[in-house]
């Protein structure tokens, strides 16, 4: 009995394989993109490319564990939901005073330790901040606000 539960969990692993994320990023136009925009200082740019882009922008970037599913599922669905919240790569569009709020809430998420969350951390190194880039990027989201 064990045995065959046991195969009919490894078939539908193999199938679940079969149902695929898209991984094309949309078009974006560079002059609409946040950095683009507001200029930071290249430690705040390198913080937000690292900690926010993959899941807030047009240039996710998708790591190996993206090809696996059910984590491929996770991903698309993270970054398809991260994009309708918040997304750089059309920064340009958003009226003034959305784009104050999305700057509000950058800086809620990032102080509170919201953003970028723990598992995407766990799995990219490069986005864990130090409590003084935290300070930093707050501090510097708070002073791009209208």
């Amino acid at each position: 009995m064990l045995k065959k539960i046991g195969i009919i969990v490894v078939i539908i692993l193999v199938l679940m394989q079969f149902k695929r994320i898209d991984k094309v990023n949309p078009d974006y136009n560079e002059a609409e993109d946040f950095i683009t925009i507001t200029q930071p200082p290249a430690e705040i740019a390198t913080l937000i490319k690292n900690a926010c882009y993959d899941c807030h922008s047009h240039q996710s970037k998708y790591p190996w564990y993206s090809n696996v599913a059910p984590i491929s599922w996770l991903v698309e669905d993270h970054i398809n939901e991260g994009r309708e919240h918040l997304n750089f790569s059309i920064w340009g569009t958003y009226l003034a005073k959305k784009a104050d709020h999305k700057l509000e809430e950058a800086a809620e998420e990032v102080e509170a330790g919201e953003m970028p969350i723990k598992p995407y951390v766990a799995m990219h190194s490069e986005a864990k901040m130090t409590a003084e880039q935290k300070t930093a990027l707050v501090e510097w989201f708070e002073s791009q606000r209208k």
